[in-house]
């Protein structure tokens, strides 16, 4: 079960412009800038970020068809502010993991608890 949809509207509109003040530098948080695949509007989403083996990992609370996600895949890449730095990512793939098994232990619960298995993965632009 991921966060239902409503939750997704009010975080958009009410949650993520306020979490988008911290996220760009908090430890396990990050923002991924975007454009709109259709709008060409830009976008900023406040996410939940690891790096494993040099690779970003981000995590899908709102499960793998999130207009962000489909926006960055139909880009083939993004923007993620994260720890005070810019870093352009490339090769976005959705995979699934049982509730965060590749996350860190205090993400981990989180995404147990509202059973997410899905992530985004990408890597650094070189």
């Amino acid at each position: 079960m991921v966060l239902p949809r409503a939750l997704a509207n009010f975080n958009r509109h009410v949650t993520n412009p306020t979490a988008g003040l911290v996220a760009g530098r908090a430890p396990g948080f990050g923002i991924v800038l975007h454009k709109g695949r259709k709008s060409g509007r830009s976008y900023r989403t406040p996410v939940m970020v690891s790096v494993h083996d040099g690779d970003y990992r981000i995590t899908l609370v709102y499960g793998r068809n999130a207009d962000w996600v489909k926006n960055i895949r139909a880009a083939g890449g993004f923007i993620l502010e994260t720890r005070g730095r810019v870093v352009e990512l490339t090769e976005p793939v959705v995979l699934r993991g049982a509730s965060g098994i590749w996350a860190s232990p205090g993400v981990r619960q989180v995404l147990t608890a509202i059973s997410a298995d899905y992530y985004l993965q990408a890597r650094r632009v070189d």
